[in-house]
Order: structure tokens, then sequence, then C-alpha cells
């Protein structure tokens, strides 16, 4: 059988990082990127035809697919997605987007208002996820509506896929990743930690990085925004306990 990795490569989850990684163990064009639509059912149905379309290509990078993994005749879809403390996400995308350039909708808040501002318009859009609960809407996809509210949904993902990284443990995280891989007939892959597109200082522990970033907002937003984090903070904690139930934490 057939065997690809796709990365779920989340705004600001050290998937520049890893995709340099992969990009270290495969030839040219074994690793492919490509973008997709936001209707779910037009998302997943390009998804699963590019990987088909496809045969050359091992590692299948995308911040706009969907979960769940597609299901192809003769493929074995492995799922590779992390997560990362959510208010040190937000405040990287912020970083980010005040650099990037570009005309699109964050970047050009992001440059013509403070964190604050950035953080307070974004809650303020019914439909905006960036600053309000980021990792539950995308994980929450691995199942459907009938299976329960998003957290339930996003909470059972991350309990039933084979892998959910975590920034903060990046090292740790690619050490799995890797016998994951190892185990799935990807026998010589090695994946070193590489820094990519770092808004952020990583020397830092996120008590720090949190104190920090408290400090630059007025607390009637930071008030709002742990607020609308809270089935996020919640996901977060969850997967540091279950790590920490495997000896990694």
């Amino acid at each position: 059988m057939r065997k690809v990795i796709l990365h779920y490569h989340l705004f600001k989850n050290a998937g520049t990082s890893l995709d340099a990684a992969f990009k270290e163990n495969f030839a040219d064009g074994e690793w492919v990127t490509k973008e997709f639509p936001g209707n779910p059912r037009e998302n997943r149905e390009q998804v699963a035809k590019w990987i088909a379309e496809n045969p050359q290509a091992k590692v299948f990078s995308s911040h706009t697919a969907f979960l769940p993994p597609p299901q192809i005749e003769g493929v074995k879809v492995l799922p590779v997605i992390f997560v990362r403390h959510p208010i040190d996400r937000i405040a990287s995308a912020y970083t980010f987007e005040t650099k990037q350039g570009g005309d699109s909708f964050g970047a050009v808040l992001a440059r013509n208002t403070d964190l604050s501002g950035y953080i307070e318009t974004r809650l303020a859009l019914p439909n905006d996820r960036q600053c309000r609960n980021f990792h539950m809407q995308r994980l929450a996809m691995m199942f459907g509506e009938k299976q329960g509210d998003e957290f339930t949904r996003a909470k059972k993902a991350v309990q039933t896929l084979p892998f959910v990284g975590i920034v903060e443990l990046f090292v740790d995280s690619m050490a799995r990743l890797e016998q994951l891989l190892q185990n799935e007939s990807f026998e010589g892959i090695r994946l070193k930690p590489v820094e990519k597109n770092v808004t952020r200082d990583i020397k830092k522990t996120v008590s720090e990085k949190l104190k920090e970033f408290e400090e630059r907002i007025s607390p009637e937003v930071f008030v709002k925004l742990m607020e609308a984090n809270q089935d996020d903070l919640s996901l977060y904690d969850l997967l540091l306990e279950e790590r920490g139930k495997n000896g990694t934490v």
C-alpha cells in the first residue's frame, strides 16, 4: 500500500520548520504544497484528488486542507498536525502579519493597529477564528456535527489522531513523529528540528511569553481573549496531560 504524509500546516504552529525537516528527507517533487477552498465538501474532494493525482509525492502540505484525512483506495494517509499554546500563537500571528507585507485582511489590520486593536477587531467578527478557539475549529472538522459540539469533536480528534505535536515541545514531538513514520515504512527518515519563520523568542518559557503578552494589551482585551479561548486552552492542557502520561513532559 502506498503511504503518504499529509501535513495540516496550521498558521504559526511551527509548520514551516516541519516542512523544512521534511524537505531534507525527500527528493524534488516528493514534497508538494497546495491550498484549497473554504467549502468543506469541495475542500475534502480536492485534497483527495490532489493526493491521487500526484503518485510521485510522499509529503503533502497545506494550510487550508480540512480534516479528516481522505480515504483513498490503495493509499494510507498519515495526518500530521501541530498545536501551540493558543495565546502565544495569537501573539506570533500578529508579529508575523505586521511584517509580512501584502494586502490580506490580517496583514493590513496588523500594520494599522496595535496588538489590542488587532485582537478586538478579530474577536468582533463573528466568523473570524484567528483569535477565537482557532485549534478547536480545525480539529473539530475531524468528525461530523452529529458527533457533538465543536469541543467534543476536537477533543475526540486529539485522542484519535495518530499524531498531534506540541510546538512548545518541538524537539520531543519531532522525535515521536520520526518514530511513528519509521514504523510506517519511512525507515530512513530523520527529522532534524530546525527553526524556520520564527517570530517569537523560543528561549523564553510559555509563562514568560504570556506575562509579556498580558503587559502589551489592555486588561479588558486580555479578559475577552482568555474567555474566547477557554476551549483551546483546555485542549492544549489535554495534550500536555497526554504527553505527561507517556513520560514526555
